[in-house]
């Protein structure tokens, strides 16, 4: 018997548009003799089932059902397709926990920490994970731009602390052009992180949970033709995404187990993409995303394609893997 998949997508923050995009793919992707797919809309003014006609139907939030022609319909897995705020920080994952439904993100403590990337980093240092130094900035604390300067360094990065999609972020060479950036940073969030700027080789690695067990995916180097790997270069196509990269077997086996270890050291399940920066030769990382882009363009897709994992392969597992947990 076919399995019902309601495919939540959208969300709160300035990715839902690129969350709707992932969903459509996983839509479009999944196994038609095997799933019902559902796509759901989880967005502020509403939760609506859409149809392959564009008609809605309202969710039910009391058991995330919905009714169609008369008839209830429930779900035995929810894929989780939403970037950003609800479905990366943690507030989907305690939903769909207390109606005690399968879904394939992490458990509700894991997203809220990976998406508090100062939280993330903090916890991650005291294991040996190397980062850049930083500095916090909270809404309505005093900006001090000579401690900011004298703790990073110049140039610096200001992203806003709880965002995906390099939004809320600004590289900056000069001190007089932080105030400007902190100021862009909190359109996005009231929690600010100031880091050191690292002048490396930057490398994303996937890390998933395939058939039971954790597995690091071919690693993509990433090469921006801007500045740095803002919103342009990962979704308009302005950077060279590189996999496998071009880095040495050592710094490959290197980051490989700094990224596995990061996933087990946070209990991880699902997909994750982490990015990392080589300084001095040691893998630094930059961030953690459990709610990775999932088009046939983003980079956990490319790189499960070269480790001989179809998009129909990498999504079956995960829905598996979550009815199985």
């Amino acid at each position: 018997m076919k399995k019902n998949i309601a495919i939540i997508m959208g969300g709160f923050s300035s990715e839902y548009k690129i969350s709707l995009k992932s969903g459509n793919v996983v839509y479009q992707t999944l196994d038609t003799n095997k799933y019902n797919a559902y796509r759901v809309h989880i967005l502020p003014e509403k939760w609506v089932y859409v149809d392959k006609n564009d008609q809605e139907f309202p969710i039910d939030k009391n058991d995330f059902s919905v009714t169609i022609n008369d008839e209830k319909i429930t779900f035995d897995c929810v894929f989780n397709a939403i970037h950003g705020s609800p479905g990366e920080d943690g507030y989907m994952q305690a939903y769909f926990n207390l109606l005690k439904m399968p879904h394939t993100s992490c458990d509700m403590y894991q997203a809220s920490i990976t998406f508090n990337k100062r939280d993330c980093l903090s916890i991650l240092k005291p294991y040996g994970i190397k980062t850049a130094e930083s500095f916090y900035i909270n809404l309505g604390d005093t900006v001090d731009e000579d401690a900011i300067v004298n703790k990073v360094g110049l140039p610096c990065f200001v992203k806003a602390n709880k965002a995906g999609s390099s939004f809320g972020i600004t590289k900056v060479y000069k001190k007089e052009d932080l105030q400007n950036a902190i100021d862009f940073a909190f359109k996005e969030d009231d929690e600010i992180i100031i880091e050191s700027f690292l002048d490396g080789t930057e490398v994303s690695v996937g890390v998933i949970s395939y058939k039971g067990k954790t597995k690091v995916l071919p690693i993509t180097e990433i090469v921006p033709n801007n500045d740095f790997f803002d919103y342009k270069a990962k979704y308009l196509g302005q950077s060279q995404e590189i996999t496998p990269a071009r880095i040495s077997n050592e710094d490959t086996e290197k980051v490989n187990s700094i990224a596995k270890k990061v996933y087990e050291i946070l209990k991880m399940k699902g997909f994750s993409r982490s990015e990392y920066i080589f300084k001095d030769g040691e893998p630094h990382l930059l961030e953690v995303n459990t709610v990775p882009g999932l088009t046939k363009e983003s980079i956990l897709p490319q790189q499960a394609e070269k480790a001989g994992i179809s998009l129909s392969d990498l999504f079956d597992n995960a829905i598996t893997e979550a009815l199985t947990a």
